[in-house]
């Protein structure tokens, strides 16, 4: 149970960083380096406003199923059964995020062209790199 929760997290972290956060179709920096057009705009505007409803109330959903595990957790008698429910729950409700999250990518994607999409990728590749350091490259730590 644990492995799956956790890769569910890899992967909805992973999917996170597949666009830039917030109405990235309305930021001048983006519109001009993908050379948005007006229409793709609207689109894009539109199926945030369709899919923003859904997401609020997916993550309202995660984040009761979170509080519930935790407070099982914190319990002092633990219910091993009642705690694996509880995460079961929660794995289920991220997994609807998730979906429902990937539903609005996929559309996303299809009001770009493909150059756009790799274009937007490239920038995105850019910004994630410093933060993927392997550690081998990292300075050494001092010894104090």
């Amino acid at each position: 149970m644990a492995i799956a929760l956790g890769a569910l997290f890899v992967v909805s972290t992973a999917f996170a960083q597949a666009l830039p956060p917030g109405k990235w179709w309305r930021r001048p920096e983006i519109v001009q380096n993908l050379n948005l057009t007006d229409e793709q705009q609207e689109r894009l505007e539109t199926i945030f406003r369709t899919s923003a409803s859904d997401l609020i109330d997916l993550k309202a959903e995660v984040d009761k199923a979170s509080i519930a595990l935790r407070g099982e957790l914190d319990r002092p008698q633990l219910d091993r059964t009642t705690i694996h429910r509880t995460a079961s729950r929660l794995s289920e409700a991220r997994g609807k995020l998730f979906d429902r999250e990937l539903t609005m990518l996929i559309e996303m994607r299809g009001v770009l062209t493909d150059p756009q999409w790799n274009r937007m990728r490239s920038a995105l590749d850019k910004l994630e790199r410093p933060q993927q350091r392997p550690m081998q490259q990292m300075p050494p730590r001092r010894r104090q």
